[in-house]
């Protein structure tokens, strides 16, 4: 069994509904003016950024659909007779629009710089990847690990020989004083007859 809701609570939630809606057709008018203050154009997009609505609103909404609509059919007669009563203003916009399309062109040139130069650094990673397969990776981890040992072997060696060469010095100053204690006795026992 579905609960209907009452009349009056219906009659309520679309008064509201009719309000918010009503709200953001006044919204879009006042955007429409402002864009015309300032001389921008009016479009769907423009009017959605500023006005805050959606693009589904705009085209569902018959007011708002008529009011975008007129809005833009004016600015784009204005602008028809506006450019033929004042080629003083066309000079300004088409510099600007040579400018633009020469910030374009440059702007694409670097893309395709940019994009071949990717190209190369591409692929030049696949040849160093391809140079290495799995078998000569592993030979040559097996050949570091190898080094490795054998740096800690010399090491170890090495600290053996230190060791041993310092032991060796040692005892060849001990036998530097032994030898001339001997010979100081000799000399002593060679004095004394």
């Amino acid at each position: 069994m579905s609960e209907q809701i009452p009349p009056p609570r219906t009659a309520a939630a679309l008064a509201a509904r009719r309000q918010v809606t009503q709200a953001k057709v006044d919204q879009v008018r006042r955007t429409i003016a402002e864009l015309r203050r300032q001389k921008s154009p009016v479009t769907v997009a423009a009017v959605v950024r500023r006005a805050g609505v959606s693009r589904t609103f705009l085209y569902e909404n018959p007011d708002a659909r008529t009011l975008v609509a007129d809005a833009a059919g004016q600015a784009a007669a204005q602008d028809r007779t506006g450019a033929r009563l004042d080629p003083q203003n066309e000079t300004p916009w088409r510099e600007r629009a040579l400018n633009a399309e020469d910030a374009l062109k440059a702007a694409h040139a670097e893309i395709r710089t940019q994009r071949t130069r990717i190209a190369q650094l591409m692929g030049q990673i696949r040849d160093l990847e391809t140079q290495w397969t799995d078998e000569s990776i592993e030979r040559i981890t097996t050949e570091n690990t190898n080094l490795k040992q054998r740096v800690r072997q010399l090491t170890q060696d090495k600290r053996t020989l230190e060791e041993r060469l310092q032991a060796a010095r040692s005892n060849g100053r001990f036998q530097d004083r032994r030898i001339s204690q001997l010979e100081a006795q000799l000399l002593d026992a060679g004095q004394k007859p």
